[in-house]
This record gives structure tokens, C-alpha cells and sequence, in this order.
């Protein structure tokens, strides 16, 4: 399905642009995944993200490097924003905060992954107003799909405070009223890292990006 939706469906929009007349300026979903094993953090744009760690995060790199391919034959503008653990209304109910309550309120165990060595697992938790702001942003700040002009351009969107998985747990309990039934288990191999923390000071500076809303609120 990740290859299908995300390489074949990404290359089919472009084609489809590259037909336009004028060509409009593409923003497109990339991921935090992209930094795989990377321990450097905060992540940043300048890092390299060559080691995915996931088939996800491998169709994700494959989405810039296609980018950059048509920005680099078409003179088409391309933004790529790498969006870190996005929540709030209208989100996929397989992500934690949704599954994490239903089974909070029927008395279920819900499942804490840890490192190999204990680690605690961390996630740069990212509200889904401050995207919006960041879409816009970049949308409104992207140049124009013109040869000379356009941009190749990558972009984080996080909170820049990344919060352990338990604190996500520990404000859902409070919230609900109920404690939860926790087992904490090792991380299965899924590609899933143990921590996420995103630098957005290029996206500041591009066009003012600055989330207001942490995890509590």
C-alpha cells in the first residue's frame, strides 16, 4: 500500500502537473521517518536521511528524491513538509491518542514500547493547528513553477518539544478520569524509532512557523 499510494499515486500528481499550463507550485506530505537512524537531534533538513528504517520512511526519501527530479528537469516548485507525530480532531484512528483512550474506557491493556535498554520511547507530538499554519505558510510562500525561479524546498513541522509516550498516557488518565492498564514491552521491529525531535528554525525563517499548542493543552 505505501508503495502504491506513495510512489506510484506521488508520480502520477506530478505527471498530471507537469501538464498544467502555467505550472502551479506542489506542497506535499513528506515525514519525520525520513531521519531513520539518525541519533543526531534535533533533526535537521541539513542531516542526511540515507538509512530509513522502515518501508514508510523508504517511500518518503523516494517522494523528495522524486521532487527533486522534476524541480530539476521541469523548473517545477516543490516543497516537501516532513511533518512529526501530527494529533487532534479528525486524526487516523489507528494513531495511539485515539486507540490509547478507547482502551483506557473499557479497562483494556494498552501497550508502552521501550528501547532495548530501557529507553524511554519519545515523539516531537505536533498539533494539527500548527500544521495547518505551516501548510499555509508554505503554500503561501512558495515561488512560482518557472525555471530560474522555482525552489526545491524542505521543510520540518513539529512542536520542537518532544514529550515521552508515559506523558501522552499520564494526561489522557487525568482527562478521563480512569487510569490506565499498562504493560510496557519491548519495541517490536517495525521500523519504529525511539525518538523524534524536530528543528523548524528554517521554517521560521521562510515563513514564520512557530507552534503554539503543547501536548497538555
Amino acid at each position: 500500500a505505501y508503495v502504491h499510494s506513495n510512489l506510484l499515486g506521488f508520480v502520477t500528481l506530478l505527471e498530471s502537473v507537469k501538464k498544467m499550463e502555467p505550472m502551479p507550485p506542489v506542497i506535499y506530505a513528506s515525514s519525520s521517518s525520513v531521519y531513520g537512524l539518525n541519533t543526531k537531534v534535533p533533526f535537521s533538513e541539513e542531516d542526511r536521511v540515507d538509512q530509513p528504517a522502515s518501508l514508510y520512511a523508504a517511500t518518503k526519501k523516494s517522494n523528495e528524491m522524486i521532487a527533486h527530479t522534476y524541480y530539476n528537469i521541469y523548473g517545477m516548485s516543490l516543497t516537501g513538509l516532513r511533518f512529526f507525530t501530527v494529533y487532534g480532531p479528525y486524526g487516523r484512528p489507528d494513531m495511539a491518542y485515539f486507540f490509547f483512550t478507547q482502551r483506557i474506557l473499557k479497562g483494556e491493556e494498552i501497550q508502552i514500547f521501550e528501547g532495548p535498554n530501557g529507553e524511554t520511547v519519545q515523539r516531537d507530538f505536533t498539533y494539527i493547528d500548527d500544521i495547518v499554519d505551516g501548510v499555509i505558510g508554505s503554500l503561501e510562500s512558495a515561488p512560482p513553477s518557472v525555471k530560474g525561479e522555482a525552489e526545491f524546498r524542505l521543510f520540518n513541522l513539529g512542536n520542537t518539544n518532544p514529550l515521552p509516550v508515559t506523558t501522552l498516557v499520564e494526561n489522557l488518565e487525568e482527562l478521563l478520569g480512569k487510569k490506565a492498564v499498562k504493560k510496557v514491552v519491548p519495541m517490536p521491529a517495525t521500523g519504529d524509532v525511539l525518538a523524534t525531535h524536530a528543528n523548524v528554525s528554517a521554517a521560521y525563517e521562510a515563513f514564520g512557523y512557530n507552534p503554539k499548542t503543547d501536548l497538555k493543552t
